[in-house]
């Protein structure tokens, strides 16, 4: 993540409590990172858990992606950042004037090693 999108990630904890991201390739926003408070969505065995984002509070954001999605983006490095505009009427940034994007670019070979990705 950029240090944008974590200062935003901070201040909207403090609003919310605990937060969470969930990246779908649903109809409604696209491909836009949604982030709600724990609880309020809920993960299943179709999705998969990328990883922990670490902010600087107590506890960390968990990034999560559905299964169908991330066998199209597992060859992808992918950085959650902010950009002004109105967000997803879903995720809680979006009274905030701003909104989360994923920016992505392909894994080097060295990532790609590491992630057991390469033949």
């Amino acid at each position: 993540m950029t240090d944008a999108a974590a200062a935003l990630l901070r201040d909207l904890t403090a609003q919310h409590g605990p937060l969470m991201f969930h990246q779908s390739g649903g109809c409604c926003d696209g491909s836009a990172p949604m982030c709600y408070p724990v609880g309020m969505f809920l993960t299943g065995p179709s999705d998969v858990h990328l990883g922990s984002l670490e902010v600087g509070l107590d506890d960390p954001i968990e990034v999560f992606i559905s299964q169908a999605q991330f066998e199209y983006w597992k060859y992808t490095h992918i950085t959650i950042d902010v950009v002004p505009g109105r967000g997803a009427g879903f995720s809680v940034e979006g009274p905030t004037g701003n909104r989360f994007i994923i920016r992505s670019r392909m894994l080097e070979e060295a990532e790609l090693d590491a992630f057991g990705l390469t033949a």
